[in-house]
């Protein structure tokens, strides 16, 4: 509100993004079934490499050498016991759980991946929205989900509401993309920039992509790469979305049809919303610096607020606590940043009127 009064979100454009934080919560401390499966293999390994010791240690003249290693051999076999024992009884937890992971330290963590290849990391997924202009946060929430893929409409109209604005441009990165996000981002007057994610076998195949199928939105048709027209067939409902099912007769006739599919017909569907997307895709072709102001804009926080709380990052367990804490460090970034924009005298005139 103090932000709103001083004209520091006159813009009203935000940028969203994630960003992993550590949790109260060492890796061991966390299960899920793929882990207990792999700590369970090697404790099988571990008891048969402590079987085949005790076995070759019998076989030796009797010392108190050997018997002091087979004792402490037993021992470790009473342990691996005890572990496997507790994993059985862990396993029987996490089945019960929802997302079937447990952490032991913060019940609220999870495992999340990380953008290295094969890392990860126990903690928390923290969404923020930026402003474009000074960067300050507008909106942040913690969250214990490990993607972006439903987090847009949320954020953006947290951001939307704390500008207190009627409309709202927000940039986000392809993790965002999600059809139903975007539309509600769209009914809710909110312009998003969100580019879509490149999953197309056909072009990896080096084949064309349905990016290379004009559509005709007065005939309903799409334009092949060859001129023809693939027309609608039928309409059908696929994971809770309705789409249309197009197709030419022409394709076994077609002389480039081996860099367009293998089977009998190319198949286009369609989203009965997909004008939003092709929408967004224009906007997209028009501002092609977007993803750049995503970067120097929604990153540059993350960073300097994982510097100020260090390599453990939260202090406190639970998402609740979490988010509180997380609150006071967004708190303290954007007092931080009105002080660097307007000094510290013109802030405390303003804070006291």
């Amino acid at each position: 509100m103090l932000c709103r009064q001083l004209n520091l979100f006159v813009e009203a454009s935000v940028a969203i993004d994630g960003s992993k934080f550590k949790a109260v919560n060492n890796r061991d401390k966390n299960y899920t079934i793929n882990k207990i499966e792999r700590r369970r293999e090697q404790i099988e390994a571990s008891h048969k490499r402590y079987l085949s010791a005790i076995d070759t240690a019998q076989r030796q003249e009797p010392t108190d050498f050997t018997e002091a290693k087979i004792k402490r051999l037993t021992e470790k076999l009473a342990t691996l016991k005890e572990q496997m024992a507790r994993l059985n009884s862990i396993e029987v937890e996490l089945k019960k759980t929802p997302d079937q992971q447990i952490s032991l330290t913060d019940p609220d963590a999870r495992s999340m991946a990380t953008s290295g290849r094969g890392t990860g990391m126990v903690g928390y997924n923290v969404q923020t929205a930026v402003d474009t202009k000074y960067h300050l946060i507008v909106a942040h929430e913690v969250t214990n989900v490990g993607h972006d893929r439903n987090q847009l409409a949320n954020m953006a109209k947290q951001a939307k509401a704390a500008l207190g604005a009627s409309e709202l441009k927000v940039i986000a990165d392809r993790g965002y993309f999600n059809g139903e996000e975007i539309r509600a981002c769209q009914e809710a007057n909110i312009m998003a920039f969100v580019p879509k994610c490149v999953t197309s076998g056909a072009k990896a195949a080096g084949r064309f992509d349905k990016a290379d199928f004009i559509y005709d939105a007065n005939n309903n048709e799409y334009r092949c790469p060859a001129g023809q027209s693939l027309i609608w067939r039928y309409s059908t409902v696929e994971r809770e979305l309705k789409v249309h099912r197009y197709w030419s007769s022409h394709c076994q006739k077609c002389e480039i049809k081996a860099k367009c599919t293998p089977s009998p017909q190319r198949r286009i569907t369609r989203w009965e919303h997909e004008d939003i997307m092709d929408a967004m895709q224009l906007r997209l072709d028009k501002t092609p610096d977007s993803m750049r102001i995503r970067r120097q804009t929604v990153e540059h926080p993350f960073g300097t607020l994982k510097a100020w709380m260090g390599a453990t990052h939260f202090l406190t367990k639970r998402l609740k606590n979490v988010s509180t804490e997380m609150s006071l460090h967004v708190l303290a970034y954007n007092m931080k940043r009105v002080i660097n924009i307007l000094g510290a005298p013109a802030l405390m005139e303003a804070m006291s009127t």
